[in-house]
């Protein structure tokens, strides 16, 4: 008999972890306590995330905004400073922001618009249509854009005036903001550049670097060795940090390839199952309503096991059932689409239409944000099962 119940997701309450903290039996603990007290059965192919903050917290991954200015200090000779495109936000960016204060050069602070790489707007679209603001070529002062658009203009959600908030991290009035999406514009302030989008980053480090800028630096090349002791992301730098305290970030998670090894290889000595595992961090998603792209992490997942490379194998039931099976009355369709699905090693572009091939880690890591969320609901971690069963799995 068929399986009448597809993909479960359950989030797993954990112990609030402190650095130091032996995170690999935390999370088998975790799951095999509740399996045992709810009472279900693990299985081969189930699915463990781990949210990448508990990650770095038992790494003790954290650097302060002091080390952020002695590394800018070490990088860059001269005075002036072009840092372009960082996202609006208090939590991944407003200490970065502080720390390259703190090492006294002039800043000269360059923001997308109408709105940043995530989708956060720092205008309204149509005012800057009626106003004949061409984004591709005009740059606007700091006094330009409050000129046009007003003394407060307020994130939708937030109610953060981003401009506001980041100018006032200025030490001794050291930071100069312009609104621009043309990299090659900061070069009429500063050969000094330091890349601050997180996805685009390496296209802007090029056209920079063509235009004869010098240094060229990004985010992720900042903190990818400890400076005094701190913590370091040797892959993504300072890219996926998030603000811990006013003065400490907690650093993408480092390592987790082993982690995450181990992590299965406990499990399947424990209870007989291979499981595939993965750190994940922001999911790979839009909201609707706001237009934001959640995805402010360099990638979804720093790390995972062997079994989740790759993308799905799918093909589109609802195709087939409109187009070649649709002349077959509800059973026989059904025993027709199950046999597609057991041969679709084999299906045509036609039968996977619609079926974006997005990468496994991306889509669980989706799935897996969504369901712990980031507030009190206290499982950083996550199970899911049969996420691989289809309508064919018995």
């Amino acid at each position: 008999m068929a399986r009448t119940v597809g993909t479960i997701v359950r989030g797993i309450r954990a112990p609030i972890v402190k650095e130091g903290d032996d995170l690999v039996q935390i999370v088998v603990d975790s799951v095999l306590q509740s399996a045992q007290a709810e009472n279900f059965p693990l299985y081969d192919r189930d699915v463990i995330g781990i949210t990448e903050s508990l990650v770095a917290r038992t790494q003790g991954n954290y650097v302060t905004v002091d080390d952020i200015a002695h590394q800018i200090k070490t990088l860059y000779p001269g005075d002036d400073l072009a840092v372009l495109f960082p996202i609006l936000s208090r939590n991944r960016f407003s200490l970065i922001l502080k720390g390259i204060a703190q090492s006294g050069k002039k800043i000269h602070l360059f923001l997308n618009y109408p709105s940043d790489e995530m989708g956060n707007h720092l205008m309204d679209v149509e005012k800057m249509d009626d106003l004949d603001i061409s984004p591709y070529t005009d740059v606007l002062t700091e006094e330009k854009y409050r000129e046009l658009f007003g003394d407060q203009v307020s994130h939708p959600f937030t109610g953060i005036d981003y401009v506001a908030m980041y100018k006032q991290l200025a030490v001794n009035d050291n930071i100069r903001i312009y609104l621009a999406n043309d990299p090659k514009a900061a070069l009429t302030y500063s050969k000094q550049m330091l890349v601050a989008n997180i996805h685009d980053r390496h296209r802007t480090k090029k056209i920079l670097k063509k235009a004869g800028a010098d240094p060229v630096y990004g985010l992720d090349d900042l903190l990818t060795q400890p400076v005094n002791g701190s913590g370091y992301n040797p892959d993504f730098g300072l890219l996926g940090s998030n603000a811990a305290t006013d003065s400490k970030l907690k650093l993408f998670p480092r390592d987790c390839s082993s982690i995450v090894n181990e992590i299965q290889q406990q499990l399947r000595e424990k209870c007989g199952k291979t499981i595939e595992v993965m750190v994940y961090g922001d999911g790979a998603f839009k909201d609707p309503k706001g237009k934001i792209w959640e995805l402010a992490d360099p990638v979804v997942s720093p790390g995972y096991t062997q079994g989740l490379q790759g993308t799905p194998n799918e093909i589109k039931l609802k195709y087939i059932a409109d187009n070649e099976l649709k002349n077959l009355d509800s059973s026989a369709m059904v025993d027709a689409i199950r046999q597609k699905i057991k041969e679709k090693d084999q299906a045509g572009q036609g039968e996977s239409l619609g079926t974006t091939p997005r990468q496994i880690t991306d889509l669980l890591g989706s799935l897996c944000d969504l369901t712990s969320g980031s507030g009190d609901k206290g499982t950083p971690i996550v199970l899911v099962q049969r996420y691989f069963d289809n309508y064919a799995t018995e």
